[in-house]
């Protein structure tokens, strides 16, 4: 399973759990917030670790980028893209 995909599913449990909901984003307050979030997911089941986040943000922002605008380097920067971790927050709150 992919990274994107482990996270939808985590997601999906998180939004129907609010205890593992609260954890998550309880880890935004650490003070390496991706880090915590990782070793949560790791404790609920799910092998996320940091690079595989890092990686998986610019794989899917570097996709989309590809697919706008012809994909030059004209192509405009999308501002938090590719950062799966804060888009996974923004979607729990």
């Amino acid at each position: 399973m992919s990274t994107a995909e482990l996270l939808d599913e985590l997601q999906n449990k998180a939004r129907k759990d609010q205890k593992i909901k609260e954890a998550l984003l309880k880890t935004r307050e650490e003070k390496n917030p991706m880090d915590a979030f990782c070793r949560k997911c790791q404790e609920y089941g799910y092998p996320i670790y940091v690079m595989d986040l890092i990686q998986a943000g610019e794989e899917f922002y570097g996709n989309m980028r590809r697919s706008t605008n012809g994909g030059g380097e004209n192509s405009p920067k999308l501002s938090g893209e590719d950062d799966f971790y804060e888009l996974f927050m923004a979607s729990l709150t």
